[in-house]
């Protein structure tokens, strides 16, 4: 008599989709669409954030935190209501300050997608605010980003001047970087020296270069092509002026000074890592720092699958996003994985070589970006169950070759 197999146990690791879901929804509704065909399955839920969208409330959530209300400068100005996270973990009580929750790309109305006019000043009214409820730590989530600033508005909040040859104080965003000629340190909150400032970024992205913030990003935020090398002139002015007028007095002594120019993350979020760099923040690893404490690679080697999701595969996916960094991982362990998205777009093919094994769209049939927003969580679930009738098919038709012992997936 053949066994039967054993309850197949399924890993759900996704991202958020931008403007849609967050990352523990998007977990949700794919876990509903495994449950129409394997209602035994054992599930682990998994909803994993990058430092963008759901970042502070995800962290004040895992670690037993609380969100903290507040209103601060959005990206075009106008005010907006936003928050940061206090974190419950033991120690130096620490702050998460989600850039995108207070300058993010969702809170830039489409007519107004002009990333050499929006500022991150609100990023650094969070940073006060978390430091005058007693922050001694400081993380920064990077993604999502509304801006390319290099991270200006966020230093004039905390209270450095930026001004121009003839003295005058810098208008806000990108656009005006190209000007500068000086900037003053000497008004900024002299708590940062005693505050440990942590940037959470994605290495991959740096301020200046060919592969410059300006050039990959710009276009995605409404850049034009002029604009797209203004905003590039800008950044490479603002490096040189924060490697001359503010980092040497933030560089450890013997410490050699950080590439503001082409170091890993200084173009996280439009620039912001760059900026913060300059007044001493470590720039690190997003996954090092917002993965700690979920035991990620345990959990994923205990499963049969992996299913991981994001809005959108492209080429962009490999270069940090969440579905390559759990490919990467689950392949390490021998665990296949399924990625799902809203949208297929160019390069996504890439996600093959860091591991993973098959991807699919979740829109069976064209139809309008908000429709597709609206029904975004139906949509998932859809997709996960066609998803899953067509692996439990393939198991069923693998016992015909020889080899084949019974899989989990095949009840």
């Amino acid at each position: 008599m053949t066994p039967r197999p054993r309850t197949p146990r399924i890993a759900i690791a996704p991202s958020g989709f931008k403007e849609s879901l967050s990352a523990a929804r998007v977990a949700e509704a794919i876990a509903a669409g495994v449950r129409r065909v394997v209602p035994d399955a054992e599930l682990d839920l998994i909803p994993l954030v990058d430092g963008g969208e759901g970042t502070a409330e995800a962290l004040a959530l895992a670690s037993g935190g609380r969100l903290v209300r507040a209103t601060a400068t959005g990206p075009v100005g106008d005010p907006v209501p936003t928050h940061f996270a206090l974190l419950g973990d033991p120690g130096a009580l620490t702050a998460v300050v989600e850039m995108a929750a207070v300058a993010g790309l969702s809170l830039v109305p489409p007519d107004r997608r002009h990333p050499g006019a929006t500022t991150t000043y609100g990023v650094g009214e969070l940073i006060r605010a978390a430091l005058d409820a007693g922050a001694r730590r400081v993380l920064v989530g990077c993604g999502d980003s509304g801006t390319s600033d290099g991270g200006a508005g966020a230093l004039q909040a905390l209270g450095a001047r930026l001004t121009d040859r003839h003295g005058r104080e810098l208008r806000p965003g990108g656009g005006a970087l190209y000007e500068l000629e000086h900037i003053d340190p000497a008004g900024l909150d002299p708590r940062l020296a005693r505050t440990e400032l942590l940037v959470a970024c994605n290495p991959y992205n740096v301020l200046c270069g060919k592969r410059g913030v300006a050039r990959v990003f710009g276009p995605q935020k409404g850049a034009t092509p002029a604009e797209v090398e203004l905003l590039s002139a800008g950044l490479e002015r603002l490096a040189a002026v924060l490697a001359r007028d503010v980092a040497p007095a933030f560089t450890p002594p013997g410490r050699e000074p950080l590439d503001l120019r082409t170091a890993p993350g200084t173009g996280a979020s439009g620039g912001l890592g760059a900026g913060l760099a300059a007044v001493g923040a470590r720039l690190l690893p997003r996954y090092d720092v917002l993965l700690d404490g979920l035991d990620l690679d345990a959990r994923l080697a205990r499963a049969d699958i992996v299913i991981t999701a994001e809005g959108a595969l492209d080429h962009q996916t490999v270069r940090g996003k969440i579905p390559a960094e759990v490919a990467r991982r689950a392949r390490d362990a021998g665990v296949p994985v399924l990625a799902l998205a809203g949208t297929i777009g160019p390069g996504a093919q890439d996600v093959r070589e860091v591991g993973v094994d098959a991807y699919s769209a979740i829109l069976p049939a064209p139809m309008t970006l908000v429709e597709a927003i609206g029904r975004s969580g139906e949509l998932l679930a859809d997709a996960t169950e066609r998803a899953m009738r067509i692996m439990a098919l393939g198991t069923r038709l693998a016992p015909l070759h020889p080899a084949h012992r019974p899989h989990p997936l095949a009840a």
